[in-house]
């Protein structure tokens, strides 16, 4: 069958094959760079005195003798995150109409536009459209190189799937523009038809579950309604494990704990997360298990938050409590960039329906940010020694944070590491429970396109004690082989 025959030739093919669409994932994700760097850069200059004496007031009971007042505090931090949320809640739009190149073409000069805003007002008013602008871009940025990511990836460096690019537009019946896409971004010897082919397999299953697409779609019937859910919320566990506090405000939590050189603290802090996001990068392919890494993460990111709140509650504004303040965040966003950030990205895409992937990633990517909105505009209130002034007592409430996301992601998030999309596509409409996924054997046949099934799908009895991926198989239906 198709699907068997995709999944042989995909193992035998490797990185140099695969060069030209890397080559365009490692282009589209840069746009995940300026992300970051719009998001961490305002964290730094909330605690430098040269932006403070221009939008701040003098504080002398402060470190720095200078401060920001909670209310602008918020607002700086939170409007690029309503920006994003505002831009990424339109991607079924913005895809639809305007496709995924133009949307990034559209985020890239709205980043140009919103820096140089920035640049160059002294004025609190000015600060705040750039900000603004610039999270509409990002917003788009982000939504949009996801989504282009996933569909030029090959499967078995992408962690899930063949190529969506060519379902988003065989799904408008352009199927010659499919068969040239994967042709220019597949290699030679790779069976083209073969892929065309389970993308038609798999739009008639889906087609024959629902015809229309909208937002209402995603929560019309169960199998659309538990996707969607899944794919929401695996996306949102990031704002439940209080990275955007960190991110957000790390320079300047660091500054008003009084814990050593701030700026110092944070380059370490930025320098070891990237050194876990390149270290993900090398090992997601072969041990990326989603429900592991990522009860990992919250397991650890949630201790590391309880014993900085723990020690600085029994010994505030000492050297020795400084120091274990700058450990545990390093161990924190090292768990966090290695263990929950790259597979909730991935969960949020990956679980989605097919044909409604644009509007579901586009929903989980909206709430992703609305969590990181509610985030840094209340986090000022707790932090800031002119509201509450809890300091790294802040930790309390994301410990209990991430208990709830990491038993959530224990009780309901399905492992589908290995699987291609048909196979994903066959479990939840087989009605699989999330913690059979993974040893779940797939026969390559879609229940919907059969209006009564001859035959069940077979669980397999391998336990996978030796960590290899689930295999492929083929099973007679009505004396056919699928």
């Amino acid at each position: 069958m198709a699907s068997t025959m995709g999944s042989k030739q995909g193992q035998n093919m490797g990185m140099r094959e695969h060069w030209k669409a890397l080559l365009i994932v490692c282009l589209v994700s840069l746009s995940s760079f300026q992300y970051g760097l719009d998001f961490g850069i305002i964290g730094g200059l909330q605690a430098m005195i040269g932006f403070l004496q221009v939008f701040g007031q003098k504080a002398p009971d402060t470190p720095l003798g200078w401060n920001i007042n909670a209310e602008r505090q918020q607002l700086i931090s939170s409007l690029m995150i309503l920006g994003a949320f505002i831009s990424s809640s339109t991607a079924g739009l913005t895809a639809k109409y305007f496709g995924r190149k133009m949307s990034l073409w559209i985020a890239c000069v709205g980043v140009f536009v919103s820096t140089a805003v920035m640049q160059a007002t002294t004025q609190i008013g000015g600060l705040y459209a750039g900000r603004l602008i610039i999270g509409l871009s990002n917003g788009l940025l982000m939504t949009h190189a996801q989504l282009y990511i996933q569909e030029c990836s090959p499967s078995r460096y992408r962690g899930f799937g063949i190529s969506i690019f060519t379902y988003w537009v065989s799904v408008e019946g352009r199927m010659e523009e499919a068969e040239k896409a994967l042709r220019r971004l597949r290699p030679a010897g790779w069976s083209v038809a073969d892929e065309l082919n389970e993308m038609k397999t798999t739009l008639a299953a889906e087609a024959r579950l629902q015809s229309s697409v909208g937002y209402r779609t995603l929560f019309r019937n169960p199998i659309d309604r538990r996707r969607t859910i899944l794919s929401v919320l695996g996306l949102t566990t990031q704002a439940a494990s209080g990275a955007m506090f960190v991110i957000s405000y790390g320079t300047y939590f660091f500054e008003m704990a009084n814990v050593g050189n701030a700026f110092e603290n944070s380059c370490i802090l930025t320098g070891t997360g990237v050194a876990a996001l390149l270290f993900n990068a090398l090992i997601i392919t072969k041990y990326g298990r989603r429900r592991v890494m990522m009860m990992t993460g919250f397991v650890v990111c949630g201790l590391s938050q309880l014993i900085m709140a723990i020690v600085y509650t029994v010994e505030p504004g000492t050297q020795k409590t400084g120091k274990v303040i700058v450990g545990l965040s390093v161990i924190y966003i090292v768990a966090y960039n290695a263990f929950i950030s790259t597979y909730a990205w991935l969960s949020g895409g990956e679980l989605a329906s097919q044909r409604l992937r644009s509007h579901t990633f586009g929903l989980a990517t909206a709430l992703g940010f609305f969590g990181a909105w509610l985030t840094t505009f209340t986090a000022p209130y707790f932090i800031n020694p002119l509201k509450l002034g809890w300091g790294p007592k802040y930790g309390y409430i994301w410990t209990g944070s991430c208990v709830i996301a990491g038993t959530w992601i224990w009780l309901y998030l399905p492992e589908v590491k290995g699987r291609t999309l048909e196979q994903i596509d066959e479990m939840f409409e087989a009605r699989v429970s999330a913690r059979k996924f993974r040893k779940y054997q797939c026969t390559g046949h879609h229940i919907a396109l059969d209006e009564k099934p001859q035959t069940d799908h077979v669980e397999s009895q391998s336990s996978h004690g030796d960590g290899s991926e689930p295999k492929n198989s083929t099973t007679i239906v009505s004396g056919a082989e699928v």
